[in-house]
């Protein structure tokens, strides 16, 4: 049986709270914004991981952006909320603000988080942010990015990885033991992703336990 969460199916999780996962990509979060704004919503969320641009952050780290950016345009964040948020969380989380910026596809080397970094001054990078936030914009309602660090600057999933994820992101296990039989995708990679996606859901989480899933409370 399959037991995945349903892809653009808005999912009421709370007697406030209404859930739409979308597959990876702008154009999908888009796509799920929309539908959520279809219900009569006040605030959108964008909650999920995120890469490093910057050395200072790991995996696990929990970044809160002040603003989020988008080919140069940048997209606000409900501050008022962001900071509630942030004074609520537990002392074992490291919480980071900045900026967080939008990128088209997965970084998967360095010198790309680098570049990205330089010419956008954000601290992180992720591919749905943007768009939620640009929907929550047009439709003047609030928004917050709620992102946990999964890979750092040093360390990125390599671009054959992708060939073997799902579009809600869960793993194609057949195709993953054949990029690692053709050595495309390494034993230790694997164990670096793995620890990397365990302590980021674990920040968000905590984010979970500590504010509710009613996140304006």
């Amino acid at each position: 049986m399959d037991k995945r969460f349903p892809l653009y199916q808005v999912v009421d999780i709370g007697d406030r709270t209404s859930l739409c996962l979308s597959s990876i990509g702008s154009s999908a979060a888009r796509g799920a914004a929309l539908k959520l704004c279809g219900q009569n919503i006040n605030a959108l969320v964008s909650f999920g991981v995120a890469a490093a641009l910057d050395d200072k952050l790991i995996p696990g780290d929990l970044v809160l952006p002040e603003a989020i950016m988008m080919d140069g345009e940048v997209l606000p964040v409900d501050m008022e909320w962001r900071d509630r948020l942030h004074g609520i969380m537990s002392k074992h989380v490291t919480v980071t603000s900045g900026v967080l910026t939008s990128c088209e596809a997965p970084l998967t080397t360095r010198a790309q988080k680098l570049a990205l970094g330089e010419a956008t001054g954000a601290c992180a990078a992720d591919m749905e942010s943007a768009a939620v936030a640009k929907v929550a914009a047009d439709a003047g309602i609030s928004f917050l990015a709620i992102r946990a660090i999964v890979d750092p600057l040093e360390f990125s999933p390599p671009e054959a990885l992708m060939g073997a994820v799902y579009p809600d992101g869960s793993v194609d296990a057949i195709q993953l033991i054949k990029l690692v039989l053709n050595r495309s995708v390494s034993i230790v990679t694997l164990i670096h992703l793995a620890l990397g996606m365990h302590v980021a859901r674990s920040a968000l989480t905590e984010v979970v336990q500590k504010n509710g899933i009613d996140f304006r409370e």
